[in-house]
């Protein structure tokens, strides 16, 4: 129903930011939730940033929390997520999520969300 693709990583020194896009298509996008998860290397996939359709309501990680921004734009087939004050430690393939009729609590689960993206990669170094 639902078909993700992310573009915008790269390579980007400590403090700096980056803007990471995920194009989303399908009949059901407008009922879509949709979040941001990330895999550092080595370790597991971890919860970055949540947006719900239908109220805008967001969610971050502890560790982005205040330094990232979750958004969609005007035509509802992006979703954007603005990095800002990057850190080493943010260096992963991050992957945007699709998924519906979430309750609140389970929006940080990778269980809640039934389409995912291929990623794209964020390396953070100087």
């Amino acid at each position: 129903q639902v078909r993700l693709v992310e573009s915008g990583g790269g390579l980007v020194q400590p403090g700096g930011s980056l803007r990471l896009s995920c194009a989303a298509s399908g009949r059901s996008f407008d009922r879509a939730s949709m979040a941001w998860f990330r895999q550092p290397p080595g370790k597991e996939r971890e919860f970055v940033a949540s947006l719900t359709r239908s109220r805008g309501w967001t969610n971050y990680g502890s560790s982005v929390k205040g330094r990232f921004t979750i958004s969609r734009n005007n035509a509802d087939n992006t979703v954007f997520l603005e990095m800002n004050a990057l850190k080493p430690e943010d260096t992963g393939v991050y992957y945007c999520a699709a998924g519906f009729n979430l309750i609140l609590s389970s929006v940080q689960t990778q269980g809640a969300y039934a389409h995912w993206g291929q990623g794209t990669q964020v390396t953070v170094s100087s």
